[in-house]
Formats: structure tokens, C-alpha cells, sequence
């Protein structure tokens, strides 16, 4: 019998290994525009998102929103969208992302308080439906679909 990994492969998906923080989420190295980040996988975040300190390191082109956001005990903020972006996480890439761009201090302060590394940004449910994306909760790999 196949394992998940060898069924995955063969169906065209390639893998990428997840690093659990102390705060029980999955970080995960990504390419924004070319450049490298450290992205929470976030299932709950229903689109990706970036930091606004992090516009200039991704080269990304922001316009304003008429989108508030909320999420980590935090509502009501202020946001910006990025349109046209490129992704890339291991050997997955896509073309003409859109990314929504906040004020992730909220986030990275709970992560620093609890000794994990602050991020750059959220890889979302847009994303993983987009990837067709299959997370091995107990190996700790993610699958995209390439």
C-alpha cells in the first residue's frame, strides 16, 4: 500500500515541510515577488495576507481598501490590496496574486511573547484552495499542487 507522500508525488503534488512554532502554528518559507518571507499557514485566514512594513521587501504595488479586517483579537483595521503579485512556495508558483496588506504588529507581539520569531504574513485559505493544498498534520509537510 502507498503512503500519502507517494500517492501526492504521483499525483503531481510537490512537498514542503511545515515547522510548528511554540505557539502550535505552521511556519512556512515563502517568495513574495522573488523575495524570501516567514508566513504562518493559517486555514482560518480566509485570504493571504502581508504585514505593512513589509510593502517595500516584497516590491509590492498597494492601493487602498475598502476591506476591514479581523482575526487574532483584533477587528475593524484598516487594510490594503496588493494585486499581481508572485508566489512561490517550494516548486509551486502562481502568477497575478492578490494579497491583503494590514498591520500584522497584533500578530507578531503574541508570537515574540511566546519566544516564537515574528512572520511577514499569513499563506491562507486562498491559496490552499487555489494549490489544491493537503496538510500532513503528523509528518508536518504540506502538499501543493503543481
Amino acid at each position: 500500500m502507498e503512503t500519502l507522500q507517494e500517492y501526492l508525488i504521483n499525483k503531481g503534488y510537490t512537498k514542503i515541510k511545515l515547522k510548528l512554532t511554540k505557539t502550535n502554528h505552521f511556519e512556512i518559507k515563502a517568495k513574495i515577488n522573488g523575495v524570501k518571507g516567514n508566513f504562518i499557514l493559517d486555514t482560518g485566514a480566509s485570504s493571504s495576507c502581508v504585514g505593512f512594513e513589509a510593502i517595500d521587501t516584497f516590491k509590492l504595488n498597494a492601493k487602498d481598501s475598502k476591506i476591514k479586517a479581523a482575526g487574532a483579537g483584533a477587528t475593524d483595521m484598516l487594510t490594503q490590496l496588493s494585486k499581481k503579485n508572485t508566489l512561490k512556495i517550494g516548486k509551486w508558483k502562481k502568477d497575478k496574486v492578490v494579497l491583503v496588506l494590514f498591520n500584522l504588529s497584533h500578530v507578531n507581539t503574541a508570537l515574540t511573547a511566546h519566544n516564537a520569531q515574528p512572520v511577514d504574513g499569513i499563506i491562507g485559505a486562498d491559496i490552499l484552495k487555489k494549490s489544491k493544498a493537503v496538510i500532513d498534520y503528523e509528518k508536518k509537510y504540506l502538499y501543493l499542487k503543481l
